[in-house]
């Protein structure tokens, strides 16, 4: 059986990269030589250009919330805001009800 990858993404850079997946080996981005955020293997990255989508990528991966797939084959990761607004609401409701950011961000229905 081959390595397993997994997905790294460097905030800075707005790159992606897949790479083994050694324990406590840290991942260095190629580009800028920063330490990259593991992601998991259901990871999609948005396109450099998009702003947005890594301002909201930026939330989530701050939050903890990682895209790794479920026991399920062909399930992914679950349900991920994609926009500001979606990630607001989130925060607005993880304020008012105590809820753990990170549990608010990848509910479906807030």
């Amino acid at each position: 059986m081959g390595v397993k990858r997994s997905s790294y993404v460097c905030l800075p850079c707005r790159g992606s990269y897949k790479q083994g997946d050694e324990h406590g080996h840290e991942h260095r981005c190629p580009r800028c030589g920063e330490p990259m955020v593991g992601v998991g293997t259901a990871f999609q990255p948005p396109k450099r250009r998009d702003d947005e989508a890594w301002r909201v990528l930026s939330v989530l991966l701050h939050a903890g919330v990682r895209f790794h797939t479920s026991c399920c084959q062909g399930c992914g990761p679950g349900y991920r805001p994609r926009t500001l607004a979606e990630v607001k609401a989130r925060v607005a409701y993880a304020r008012r009800t105590g809820e753990p950011l990170a549990e608010a961000l990848v509910r479906p229905v807030v």
